[in-house]
């Protein structure tokens, strides 16, 4: 008498239970292999940069300590500066050092919600999170070891920046809670993009929501600390600022923060239990039966793509302009021709005059700020072709260079316009306060049009790596991460190899207004610039798609 045995089928891919957290360690191990390079970079780059500010300030006030109190009072005098920065809870060295380091509690929130996003959201869009659904892989996995896999980016970033601030001679408890306050507002945010992701029923307005959150909790606290300080209260950014590290800590303002993320993290895995996948409680509107003439063709698609990231970073640019107008006419108040932080923004602005050579400076971090939107404008390339929409589009008449360009004009105009728009509400403010409207103005614009060929240049050096090799081309973000960190060394350590320097394209800018303007290094980037456009445009033309 035979007997049939039947085979026992093989198990999944990402096989480990039938709960739904199965399959999350190696979602995990997946996740971590896929931002190998860009969750290092970031959290190493917060973890060091505040150990940057701290000994900038020392070696630009050594030997004077009467110029800390006169610049702390100078900020605590300017409504713009506490806008822009924070309040200032002290004035000692170390207090004084990391005010300025205030913006970090929003920089690295934008770098968790992009993590937790595009582990999410992304996947969804992209049918991974599907084709892995259909396994034994748990719902909540793919969720859980994105959160696992920032908050480990998060831990990273605050122990190295409390052991760096305390090798820089700042006292236990003040790297402590600097420290946990950056970890705290990271780990924070990264559970509203969990929330975000549930909301929203595309990666895109996910992403709207959560840095649209984050935008307006940065203009909650800004306007609250130009004034009496109470709307603050109503900010997520206020709360880290509240903590006062290196001053009088206050640890239990870290309750709301954490507060604020562990509820988000909450409602995030009730509504993922409760949605479909590839859904969100925010639906996109239904579009017309009929296309308008200007969506028509591959620039009309285009434009459809990236102009809600455009008027989202023009806001920002108009903020940020009109924050930099109020403040430049009275930087000469803060601090005296002679002093060595007078020196360093001279020297970095290129001009003896303080007020020039601030518009310069200014003028440079809006430079490096559109390079980050132009990165982000081309980026979109990269993710079309990786959602494979690209490849439905170039099936049919469009070619791929037309393809390419309709999206690269966009990053560069785009970030042209940026400079113009945030060159304007500065000297029209600026104008206004010196009683030379026409004057600044044209001041406030020269200086950032020629900035602009520097800011094409890094376009060029994202279309080279995505037409090259297009599995590299987030490897960019680090490319302009060391633009930023040499750009400053550059100006704070004669020591520094010329050479060395000499490869971040603003530091050949001419430094407008108060210096002389020269063609041949504007003629010189455009140049190189446009060779490394051709160059990605070539290769793109001639790869295959991924």
């Amino acid at each position: 008498m035979s007997t049939a045995v039947a085979e026992r089928p093989a198990a999944p891919a990402f096989s480990g239970g039938s709960s739904d957290l199965a399959g999350t360690g190696k979602l995990l191990r997946l996740y971590l292999r896929r931002d190998r390079v860009v969750l290092p970079l970031w959290s190493v780059l917060f973890g060091l940069l505040p150990l940057f500010y701290l000994t900038s300030t020392e070696a630009a006030y050594e030997g004077k300590p009467g110029e800390v109190q006169r610049y702390a009072d100078s900020i605590d005098s300017s409504p713009a500066l506490q806008a822009m920065y924070g309040p200032l809870f002290g004035h000692e060295m170390d207090t004084v050092a990391l005010w300025k380091a205030g913006p970090f509690f929003a920089m690295i929130a934008i770098a968790t919600i992009l993590t937790v996003i595009r582990h999410t959201r992304v996947e969804e869009d992209t049918g991974r999170a599907e084709f892995l659904g259909a396994t034994s892989v748990g719902r909540y996995a793919g969720l859980t070891a994105a959160l696992l896999m920032t908050s480990a980016g998060c831990v990273v970033t605050g122990v190295l920046c409390a052991l760096t601030l305390r090798s820089g001679g700042v006292s236990t408890a003040g790297s402590v809670a600097f420290a946990a306050t950056l970890a705290g507002s990271g780990l924070a945010w990264a559970g509203f993009a969990a929330l975000a992701v549930q909301l929203g029923s595309s990666a895109r307005i996910a992403r709207g929501i959560a840095l649209g959150t984050l935008a307006g909790a940065f203009a909650v606290r800004a306007i609250g600390d130009a004034g009496n300080g109470v709307l603050s209260w109503f900010s997520p950014l206020g709360w880290c600022i509240q903590v006062r590290p290196i001053a009088e800590i206050r640890w239990w303002a870290l309750l709301p923060v954490l507060a604020f993320g562990v509820v988000s993290v909450a409602l995030g895995y009730a509504l993922l239990r409760r949605r479909d996948l590839g859904s969100g409680l925010v639906a996109e509107r239904p579009g017309p039966a009929a296309a308008a003439p200007a969506l028509a063709g591959a620039l009309g698609l285009a434009w459809r793509l990236q102009r809600g990231s455009l008027l989202a970073w023009a806001v920002g640019f108009l903020l940020y302009g009109l924050l930099m107008g109020g403040v430049v006419n009275g930087i000469g108040d803060m601090m005296d021709e002679g002093t060595n932080i007078a020196d360093i923004v001279t020297k970095a602005g290129g001009s003896d005059i303080l007020q020039d050579a601030f518009v310069t400076l200014g003028t440079t971090m809006l430079a490096l700020a559109a390079a980050a939107y132009t990165i982000s404008a081309t980026l979109r390339l990269h993710d079309e072709e990786s959602s494979q929409r690209a490849e439905t589009l170039l099936a049919g008449s469009v070619g791929r260079v037309r393809y390419a360009v309709s999206h690269l004009g966009f990053a560069l105009l785009g970030a042209a316009g940026l400079m113009l728009i945030a060159a304007t509400s500065m000297g029209v403010v600026y104008g206004i306060m010196a009683g030379d409207v026409a004057g600044k103005l044209g001041d406030t614009l020269g200086a950032a049009l020629v900035n602009v060929p520097a800011v094409w240049v890094v376009t060029g050096i994202a279309v080279a790596i995505y037409g090259l090799a297009p599995r590299f081309t987030p490897v960019v973000w680090g490319v302009l991460s060391a633009m930023l960190v040499l750009y400053f060394l550059g100006a704070l350590d004669d020591s520094l190899p010329g050479w060395l320097v000499d490869l971040v394209p603003f530091t050949h800018s001419p430094k407008l207004p108060g210096g002389a303007f020269a063609a041949q290094p504007i003629l010189w980037l455009l140049g190189i610039a446009a060779a490394l456009l051709a160059t990605g445009l070539i290769a793109f033309r001639r790869r295959d798609l991924r």
